[in-house]
């Protein structure tokens, strides 16, 4: 493939190779630490709106599968990587990592130094970037960069949610999942546990979710700002007043943050990968993390029956919270994994030895 451009909103330019679909494509840049799992980060619904950029040099060595992917679809806007594997080798492989992107239409490239990439982005915060594969002259794409419009303010949580109920038969407790971009693990993870799921739209009111004789709740991670699903807060607030289980998960964690009195704001270039380490502060354990987040709780503007419970060690943002009195609890990071760490699957368990 011919010669591909990534052009930064403030100008910086990579040059490389083309890979995956012909075209363009456009969306805020984030980077990702983690060494495997690009199928699943690729197929999680929180990249909506993003353009991925892996930092582990050699991407594509193990291709993809069918059975791998975490949404319906690939939900990331773009991939970056600084070398894509041609001849992949796994007995699970049914796909190159090429024809994976192909199949997707997901425009890419390849052959730029990531390292650099990264370290900027560190260091002025992540930013709209676009990539061009398909001869696109470069002044164009600067002018076309300057253009495009935040995350914020995109209602990507509607973009990936489901557009109507269904239900997963289980066991005798019953979840409603509240689709923000749930990951196909949640699910899973649920139904392992002898569950049935009911997963419902993003903007479902509280009653049609009370209407499930719910024995539990879960809000689910999911894709921009949580300032963007004021509607869902709205109705969280309902249901936390009827004292139901609940259990949130990265965007499910700040929209419960903001519905119990708090405010969010914007990480300088936010959180993702499958090693970040957190602190259980009611156990004094620390744990190895999966993590892809770009929006954090504040937690002095938590009201005062709310408590912390976990902290990121890196740089000391809030990673879970719980009420005081009510059974209502979240982390800001990925305990069903997929990819990463298993260390934290034990919250799904604490979660439904809560279900009455």
């Amino acid at each position: 493939m011919g010669k591909a451009y990534l052009v930064l909103a403030d100008g910086t330019v990579f040059s490389g190779k083309g890979l995956g679909w012909i075209g363009r494509t456009q969306g805020e840049i984030v980077f990702n630490t983690s060494m495997v799992g690009y199928q699943e980060i690729l197929t999680d619904p929180s990249y909506a709106g993003e353009i991925i950029t892996f930092t582990y040099p050699l991407i594509g060595n193990y291709g993809t599968n069918t059975t791998d992917s975490e949404g319906r679809r690939v939900f990331g806007r773009g991939v970056i990587v600084k070398e894509a594997c041609e001849d992949p080798s796994s007995w699970r492989s049914n796909q190159s990592f090429q024809d994976f992107l192909l199949e997707h239409k997901l425009v890419g490239i390849q052959g730029i130094d990531t390292r650099t990439l990264t370290k900027h982005l560190r260091y002025h915060g992540t930013m709209a970037g676009i990539i061009a594969n398909d001869g696109t002259e470069l002044e164009e794409l600067k002018r076309m960069a300057e253009g495009i419009p935040p995350l914020s303010g995109q209602q990507l949580v509607k973009e990936v949610s489901t557009p109507f109920s269904y239900v997963l038969p289980g066991g005798a407790k019953r979840v409603v999942i509240m689709d923000f971009g749930v990951k196909n693990n949640s699910i899973r993870k649920l139904q392992e546990q002898g569950c049935t799921v009911i997963v419902v739209p993003a903007d479902t009111k509280a009653e049609e979710i009370l209407a499930h004789k719910p024995n539990g709740i879960l809000l689910s991670n999911g894709p921009g700002d949580p300032e963007d699903v004021a509607y869902a807060v709205n109705t969280i607030k309902k249901l936390i007043s009827q004292k139901i289980p609940m259990f949130g998960i990265c965007m499910g964690h700040q929209l419960l943050g903001l519905a119990l009195g708090g405010k969010t704001y914007k990480l300088k270039f936010g959180h993702r990968g499958g090693n970040h380490p957190v602190k259980d502060l009611l156990t004094g354990k620390v744990y190895i993390t999966s993590q892809n987040h770009g929006f954090a709780v504040e937690s002095e503007s938590l009201d005062k029956d709310v408590e912390v419970t976990h902290i990121n060690l890196n740089d000391g943002t809030v990673e879970g919270l719980r009420h005081k009195t009510l059974p209502v609890a979240s982390v800001q990071y990925h305990p069903e994994a997929a990819p990463g760490p298993q260390d934290s699957a034990y919250l799904f368990e604490e979660f439904l030895a809560k279900l009455q």
